[in-house]
C-alpha cells in the first residue's frame, strides 16, 4: 500500500479561510486524492500568534480562525529548529511532501524538490503544481 503523503501548511496558507472564506480542508481532500497527513511547523504557530498579538482587523481575525482550525483539525506540529519557517519547509520537502503556500519566493525554492506545491487559484479553489 502506498505511503500517505505529507502536506505541510505555510502560515499564509492557513490564513486563506479567514481571508477568502475557502474551506482549505475539503479542498485538500479534493486535490490530494488519497491518504495524506497535514503538518505545520512550530514556528508557523508562533507566526500566527504574533499576528494575533500585533495586527488588527481582518488579519487578526484570519489568524484567530487559523489557530482555531489547527486545534480543531488536530494538525501535527513539526519542530523547525533554529531555521526560518521557509528554510525548514525547503529542508523537509521531498517527493512525498506537498507544500501548501501562497509565498512566491518559497514556491520558487521548492521547484523540483517537493512532490508538489498547493496554491489557491482565483481566490476559490486549490491546485497542485
Amino acid at each position: 500500500m502506498p505511503e500517505s503523503k505529507k502536506v505541510v501548511l505555510d502560515t499564509n496558507f492557513l490564513l486563506i479561510p479567514g481571508q477568502f472564506r475557502v474551506d482549505i480542508f475539503s479542498e485538500l481532500d479534493r486535490v490530494c486524492q488519497g491518504a495524506y497527513q497535514v503538518f505545520i511547523l512550530d514556528k508557523t504557530l508562533e507566526e500566527l500568534e504574533n499576528i494575533l498579538r500585533k495586527q488588527r482587523g481582518k488579519h487578526k481575525e484570519a489568524a484567530k480562525l487559523a489557530l482555531g482550525l489547527v486545534k480543531a483539525k488536530n494538525i501535527n506540529t513539526l519542530p523547525s529548529g533554529k531555521e526560518t519557517v521557509d528554510d525548514a519547509i525547503v529542508a523537509l520537502a521531498d517527493k512525498d511532501t506537498l507544500v501548501a503556500t501562497q509565498d512566491m519566493g518559497l514556491k520558487r525554492r521548492l521547484k523540483g524538490k517537493a512532490g508538489g506545491v498547493i496554491t489557491l487559484r482565483q481566490k476559490k479553489y486549490l491546485i497542485i503544481s
